[in-house]
C-alpha cells in the first residue's frame, strides 16, 4: 500500500513522531512517502493511507505569526531550542487549503503534539486538522495527540505510544488476504 505522511514541525518533536510512524509503517510492509507540508503533494489520489501531523500553536495549527514566534524562541539562547530547517515555510494549515480530495478517499489519520497540560488549556492541532479535512469531504479514521513536556521535549513514553498507534493503523493481515 502507498502511504503518505505529511508533517509540520518547529523544534523537531512532530517530525520525530512522523519518522517513528513512517518506520513502523515501513516495517509493516507499507511504501511510505514522508514529507514536510511545504513539499507535500496536494493530490491524494493513489495513496491508500495518509497521516497528517502538526504541533499545536495557540490551541490550533501553526500560522505565520506563531511560526515567527517559534523562530524568536529558538533565537533565545536561554530556551535551548533548535528550529527545524523547514519550520518557517508553509505548513499543514496551508497544505490543507490545497488538498485535492480523491474520488476514493484514503484511510486518513491525524496527529499532533501539544503541551502536557489538560487539552482544554492547550488545544489540539489534530482537532483543527480533522475539522479542515472534514470540510473537504475527507474522512478521518483516527487521531491522536502526543505530549510535549514544558521544556519542549517529548514527554516520557511518547515514542512508544506513537509506535503503538502507528501499528494500530496498519491493515490487518488475514490468511484469506495473503492467498
Amino acid at each position: 500500500m502507498r502511504t503518505l505522511i505529511v508533517y509540520e514541525s518547529m523544534f523537531g518533536n512532530t517530525r520525530h513522531l512522523a519518522e517513528v510512524i513512517a518506520s513502523e509503517w515501513r516495517a509493516g510492509g507499507q511504501d511510505v512517502t514522508l514529507v514536510p507540508a511545504a513539499e507535500a503533494p496536494s493530490d491524494l489520489t493513489g495513496f491508500d493511507m495518509v497521516a497528517v501531523g502538526a504541533p499545536t500553536h495557540a490551541h490550533s495549527l501553526p500560522a505565520p505569526a506563531s511560526r515567527t514566534q517559534a523562530a524568536a524562541w529558538a533565537a533565545d539562547p536561554a530556551k535551548a531550542l533548535t528550529l527545524t530547517p523547514d519550520a518557517e515555510h508553509e505548513g499543514v494549515r496551508e497544505w490543507l487549503g490545497r488538498v485535492i480530495p480523491p474520488k476514493s478517499s484514503p484511510r486518513v489519520a491525524v496527529f499532533s503534539t501539544r503541551a502536557d497540560i489538560p487539552r482544554i488549556f492547550a488545544g489540539s492541532a489534530s482537532s483543527a486538522i480533522t475539522k479542515r479535512l472534514h470540510k473537504r469531504d475527507v474522512v478521518v479514521a483516527d487521531h491522536e495527540d502526543f505530549l510535549v513536556a514544558l521544556d519542549n521535549r517529548l514527554a516520557s513514553g511518547e515514542d512508544q505510544r506513537a509506535r503503538t498507534w502507528a501499528q494500530s493503523l496498519l491493515p490487518v493481515s488475514t490468511p484469506e488476504a495473503e492467498r
